[in-house]
């Protein structure tokens, strides 16, 4: 695993020592509460960059059903990481597709509300 800083930028050299910052774990599973409970903890703490990981993960393990409602996750996260690394075009355009996204979802996934979620990401990226 590659050392990276707070918002998830890779680190070399002497800034691994200095700025290193635990990062999420790689799994291969992670269940749809056990996801949902870490993002909505890293998003208290400010860590965008950990909640398109988390996010990110459980994507690639969820029932077909649900990977649209995970897949939004991880983008909103990455546009959160870009809004954080000052990259507004970029959340910008992170932050739209991970509504098209949501919007497309069929997930009747119980832990997330899809429509507080969609609330929730457009708040935090109004400017």
């Amino acid at each position: 695993m590659q050392a990276r800083d707070r918002l998830g930028t890779p680190l070399r050299g002497e800034s691994v020592a200095n700025f290193a910052f635990p990062q999420v774990p790689e799994r291969d599973f992670i269940s749809a509460e056990a996801a949902w409970s870490e993002i909505t903890n890293y998003l208290a703490q400010g860590l965008p960059f950990h909640v398109h990981e988390v996010a990110e993960q459980r994507w690639r393990c969820a029932p077909p059903a649900d990977s649209q409602l995970w897949r939004a996750c991880a983008q909103m996260g990455a546009a959160l990481t870009h809004q954080a690394r000052g990259n507004s075009v970029g959340a910008s355009r992170l932050a739209e597709r991970a509504r098209t996204t949501l919007a497309t979802s069929t997930s009747q996934s119980p832990e997330v509300n899809s429509v507080a979620l969609n609330t929730l990401f457009s708040a935090m990226l109004e400017p």
